[in-house]
């Protein structure tokens, strides 16, 4: 993952999948080029490899389950994301939450194989003890604030210069700061209180103009 990071979750709306998300990806990965900015996208399990072999983009998994592989209906696990195409995934959504034991066992997996981890957490309680577990970075996101159209960064700065404070103590792991985040002014005032990028859904997923939103994004984190 490189700095400034800029994360686009798509979740499952009804423009993150087929030819849709496929079009999306392609925009993204447009701008992605011609700001020369890494941009990493999570998408649905369905849609992994699809997208990955249509972009160059980093494709991320929106989760993955800790089990090994074997008799587990259902499960998305690193292996299946990395043989997929994906770089890397999110664990712990507030959309997705899973045991601790899980995600330590996740990020272990996910490490083995090169494939990136990005844990989200809802507090600051929370940074120091994922830390320890030295995921690629942690994405603190106060649930409250998700989808509201209030970003974290106007909001609640104290919630991003706290956990930097905290994240100092793991200089491998970097800090993501995601919540409601819209515009442009946003993304460098996340950057300027200590985070090393942002991350965002619905403001792009759900927006009339996803690329307007996007370069917007991608501008402003280059200005910082």
């Amino acid at each position: 993952m490189k700095k400034p990071v800029i994360l686009i979750n798509f979740k499952a709306y009804d423009t993150s999948f087929g030819k849709k998300g496929v079009e999306i990806a392609k925009q993204i990965e447009k701008i992605s080029m011609e700001y020369s900015t890494e941009i990493i996208i999570s998408v649905p399990p369905t849609e992994i490899y699809r997208i990955a072999s249509e972009v160059s983009l980093p494709v991320f998994a929106e989760h993955v389950d800790s089990n090994s592989l074997g008799a587990y209906t259902g499960s998305v696990t690193p292996e299946m994301v990395k043989e997929a195409g994906g770089k890397g995934t999110l664990l712990n959504h507030s959309e997705r939450r899973i045991r601790i034991d899980e995600i330590a066992e996740a990020i272990n997996r996910s490490r083995k194989l090169d494939l990136d981890s990005v844990v989200c957490v809802d507090r600051n309680e929370l940074v120091r003890a994922i830390g320890t577990l030295k995921p690629t970075s942690i994405l603190i996101e106060p649930p409250e604030l998700i989808g509201s159209g209030i970003s974290v960064s106007k909001a609640r700065p104290e919630v991003i210069t706290e956990a930097v404070e905290q994240i100092k103590e793991f200089p491998e792991v970097m800090l993501i700061a995601g919540a409601g985040i819209t515009s442009g002014e946003d993304v460098a005032t996340a950057i300027k209180l200590g985070a090393s990028g942002i991350g965002v859904a619905s403001a792009v997923m759900k927006a009339k103009d996803p690329m307007r939103v996007v370069e917007e994004f991608v501008r402003s984190a280059k200005s910082v």
